[in-house]
């Protein structure tokens, strides 16, 4: 899977913002036709959130992302309810601009779940030439002490 980051800038606001924005254009016109289908249209949401996050290197960079993506979902929610016209089937709460607040931290959270499942899943695969995984990350020697460059790890001083 292609990193987010190793993606063009426009490639990434098409995933970050312009997809997000047109699906919470979608969620709000049904928003005001049916319950369920608002209801389908946003789970979909949240798991194409999660999965999302799989393209990130870290929590942090997932959240960045979600919560980008889900102020346009938000917003444009919000903004496609409005032009309908329609009564709303779902409540929106007293200040449906606080909305755009939750659908953000919702995407966050979401997103870098996903970015930090993903980080799990690498750290438990096997290395690719074949060898057991030894201990964490490999630190480089400190000063005076030998060098392993031999080809079994072995001192070479």
């Amino acid at each position: 899977m292609t990193a987010f980051a190793d993606r063009s800038r426009p490639a990434q606001a098409v995933l970050a913002v312009v997809v997000p924005a047109a699906l919470g254009a979608v969620a709000g016109v049904l928003l005001g036709v049916s319950e369920a289908a608002y209801a389908a249209v946003s789970v979909l949401v949240a798991v194409g959130a999660y999965l999302s996050g799989l393209e990130h290197h870290g929590g942090w960079s997932g959240a960045d992302r979600g919560l980008v993506a889900g102020a346009a979902y938000g917003i444009t929610l919000l903004l496609a309810h409005a032009i309908a016209g329609t009564a709303a089937k779902v409540s929106l709460g007293s200040f449906p601009p606080a909305l755009i607040v939750v659908t953000a931290l919702v995407g966050a959270l979401l997103t870098a779940a996903g970015a930090v499942g993903r980080e799990r899943d690498v750290a438990q695969e096997p290395p690719a030439d074949g060898a057991p995984r030894v201990g964490g990350p490999q630190m480089p020697p400190g000063p005076g002490a030998p060098q392993m460059t031999g080809s079994r790890g072995l001192p070479t001083d």
